[in-house]
């Protein structure tokens, strides 16, 4: 049985390369895109299943105008065909929910891969979100996905013991890192990927109800001590250790 995935890939701001400001505000001029690590992971998920039943792997990213580079990774990776929507203005689930969900029904699909969570808000609500949108089961966090017919079972590994669940086609499935390694994609997709065209819609539907207070990098200071002697350096280490644990 073929299988038709849509696989909901984020872009986000290199974080390695964003600095702060004397306030500990984030310096976001001039910080590129990329594809989140997570969506990889979707990805490549959905491609795995492609090549094991057969289908397409559809790709949807909410985003900017910079979002294209991110599709064409996707491309590259293994993606067939990419909806990148517009109108992103900032880190609200509901939106981006929205969004997704106005363009995703207009979709055959069998199943919709995403990560369990995202790199920029961690607030791992989309996956619900998505799910109830279309009326539709979550089997979240997986990290194994396997097909039977009609029917997708996942792995969840828990602290104390794993936990398989499944449900019957369409059904949303999210992942989490430990799905897979993806895959490098070779020298020709990433060639051929460049010349892919890219749906673009834009979202202008967007409604505000989650306002953003503060967004602040963690304070820290560091206290350095020299002792000259190397006894009482062990003593007021031993000191501070004791003090922390209790």
């Amino acid at each position: 049985m073929m299988v038709n995935v849509v696989v909901l890939i984020k872009q986000i701001i290199d974080i390695d390369q964003m600095k702060t400001d004397s306030e500990g505000k984030p310096i976001l001029t001039g910080i590129p895109y990329r594809l989140e690590n997570l969506s990889k992971n979707a990805i490549e998920a959905a491609v795995r299943i492609k090549e094991k039943n057969g289908g397409k792997v559809t790709g949807i990213i909410f985003g900017t105008e910079a979002g294209t580079s991110a599709m064409k990774e996707s491309y590259a990776m293994g993606v067939d065909e990419g909806i990148l929507i517009t109108g992103y203005k900032g880190s609200n689930p509901q939106v981006t929910a929205k969004a997704i969900l106005t363009y995703l029904k207009q979709i055959q699909f069998d199943m919709v891969i995403l990560g369990d969570q995202s790199a920029d808000s961690y607030t791992g609500m989309l996956p619900g979100l998505i799910s109830a949108g279309l009326g539709i089961p979550l089997l979240g966090n997986a990290n194994n996905i396997a097909i039977d017919g009609k029917t997708v079972r996942i792995t969840q590994v828990g602290e104390a013991e794993n936990v398989e669940m499944e449900a019957e086609m369409p059904v949303v499935v999210s992942v989490t890192q430990e799905i897979n390694e993806p895959r490098l994609p070779p020298v020709l997709q990433i060639m051929a990927a460049g010349r892919k065209p890219i749906r673009t819609e834009k979202f202008d539907g967007s409604f505000n109800n989650v306002n953003v207070i503060s967004n602040l990098a963690p304070k820290s200071e560091r206290k350095r001590k020299v002792f000259e002697k190397v006894d009482e350096g062990i003593a007021e280490v031993v000191k501070v250790l004791k003090e922390e644990v209790r």
